[in-house]
């Protein structure tokens, strides 16, 4: 979501375009101006809880409603632009819906799978047949929760095209498509510098350590591996979370980074030779497309947004749990395979472009604009979002 949301903003900006943007951090409030755009940061207060690591959520976030209502009434946009049920999700709602604007809200993250999975500690204790219920309950109550804001909204977006239907099931309301885009001069095979001798297999994990990312099926992986007699291989694992201890205890050859940015994370990237990415939750997946961008062939599973990235046999596999050792299995058997993978890669990801996302999200308010908006020269779209940290 942050991720996303950063490069709306540097769209904005690049295009000249009228933009305020509000977001959650961790100093004092600052109000800050730059040619077209215009950012408020509003700090969290003592109150906050921490739902993971780099993730936190304010129950008394909407202490700041005056200052947001005053800099909105100054700003005047045509559209408010939420992107999650998130406490700021909510500000930016009752804002709308007081100031009369048009609502738009966008989908990043499987909040109700991510219920359902962080359930399972729980669910265990039970039978079989029930904790299958009961875990089918869980998933519906949160998406049920998790969609009151979606309802409220004039116009939907979602990175998949599974989501926008379940959107629209849910909701009522038409839901456009917001994929995402990739830099592709910074993620880049040109970053790779490992040495051409190096005997080794890099396989690459980028994404939050926890159990929503299923990242325990990495420990699996490695097993099976050995067992069918592959050795010549390390993980290389990008990121933070509560698994961590745990896959450092399971994956004792495994590289840790930690977190990476910038051309550090590019060339972490460049330097794998098959991305491993297990999860079943993810809305779409932008780790994904970077790997593909860098030149590196993909396993993903059948569930969420990442099959949309993966052409079966030609920039990666789409595979079961079950069936990702023997994917990984085959790529690194078959040497010219490989490298076909590698190019084909590449070549999707240069397909895509953050420019071509944004532009379309633009011709998607048009039609809930009030008509006096519709006829100014440009846009002024005012979202919410919540700042990356960690």
């Amino acid at each position: 979501m942050a991720h996303t949301s950063r490069h709306f903003v540097d769209f904005a900006r690049r295009r000249e375009l009228p933009f305020l943007c509000v977001r959650a951090g961790n100093r004092r409030v600052a109000l800050e101006s730059e040619g077209s755009l215009t950012s408020l940061e509003l700090p969290r207060g003592l109150l906050s809880i921490r739902l993971d690591k780099d993730l936190h959520l304010d129950p008394a976030w909407i202490r700041h409603l005056p200052l947001v209502a005053r800099t909105l009434r100054a700003f005047r946009p045509d559209i408010v632009h939420i992107t999650g049920p998130s406490e700021i999700g909510v500000v930016g709602a009752l804002m709308a819906e007081y100031l009369r604007i048009p609502l738009a809200a966008s989908w990043h993250t499987n909040l109700h799978e991510y219920a359902a999975t962080r359930s399972q500690w729980f669910l265990e204790h039970l039978a079989e047949r029930q904790a299958a219920q009961a875990s089918h309950l869980i998933e519906k109550i949160a998406l049920s929760i998790s969609t009151i804001l979606y309802k409220r909204a004039r116009v939907l977006f979602a990175p998949n095209p599974d989501l926008c239907q379940l959107l629209e099931e849910e909701t009522g309301t038409p839901c456009h498509l917001m994929q995402r885009g990739v830099d592709t001069e910074l993620f880049s095979p040109t970053r790779r510098d490992r040495s051409a001798s190096d005997g080794e297999f890099v396989l690459g994990f980028v994404g939050r350590l926890s159990v929503e990312k299923n990242v325990a099926l990495l420990a699996r992986i490695q097993r099976e591996l050995e067992d069918c007699g592959i050795r010549n291989f390390r993980f290389r694992i990008v990121g933070q979370g509560a698994h961590q201890a745990w896959l450092r205890e399971h994956l004792p050859r495994a590289e840790f980074t930690g977190v990476l940015r910038g051309e550090a994370l590019a060339r972490a990237y460049a330097g794998m030779d098959v991305f491993v990415f297990p999860s079943h939750t993810d809305t779409f997946g932008n780790v994904v497309l970077e790997a593909l961008a860098s030149g590196v062939p993909a396993v993903v599973t059948p569930d969420g947004g990442p099959r949309s990235l993966v052409q079966e046999g030609r920039t990666g596999c789409i595979a079961r749990d079950e069936g990702f050792s023997g994917a990984i299995a085959g790529i690194l058997r078959n040497g010219g395979l490989h490298e076909e993978m590698r190019r084909a890669a590449r070549s999707f990801a240069m397909a895509a472009s953050w420019d071509s996302v944004f532009e379309k999200v633009y011709a998607a308010y048009e039609p809930v604009l009030v008509p006096a908006a519709a006829a100014a020269p440009s846009w002024r779209p005012f979202t919410r979002r919540e700042a990356s940290r960690g």
